[in-house]
């Protein structure tokens, strides 16, 4: 295992979900609404599925959320992500149809509907959201 192996970094300059990963820079975890009607737009995406509305915006969301699911990885399948480590998918608490994925290291206890809380990963110029129980 080559300990020094970079971490992989998310393309954040894509259209649909620039806006996400400019907002995680400034360490603020965001949500893609309509602005017509209001619909939330997850994945992000620069027209409502709903109305149509090609009009939406980046609302702040609260950071807080519930474990949806998650599954432990024991089996390493990159050198810059030792095992073992979990995957965590987190609804978020203001806006539930929304889920997002996070790190965890180790195999800690977890419980579906547990709460958790978004904190950010800084890696080369990328601030990525990370979920951790609260």
């Amino acid at each position: 295992m080559d300990a020094a192996a970079p971490r992989l970094v998310p393309a954040v300059d894509d259209r649909d979900t620039g806006g996400f990963w400019e907002a995680a820079r400034r360490h603020q975890l965001v949500v893609r609404m309509c602005d017509r009607c209001r619909a939330v737009l997850h994945m992000p995406r620069a027209y409502c599925h709903l109305c149509g509305s090609w009009q939406g915006h980046w609302e702040p969301a609260s950071g807080r959320g519930r474990l949806y699911s998650w599954t432990t990885v024991e089996h390493q399948v990159h050198p810059a992500y030792p095992v073992p480590y979990t995957v965590v998918l987190v609804e978020l608490e203001d806006h539930p149809q929304v889920r997002l994925l996070g790190h965890l290291p180790g195999a800690p206890v977890l419980a579906a509907g547990h709460p958790m809380q978004v904190w950010f990963e800084d890696l080369e110029g990328v601030s990525i959201p990370q979920w951790e129980p609260v």
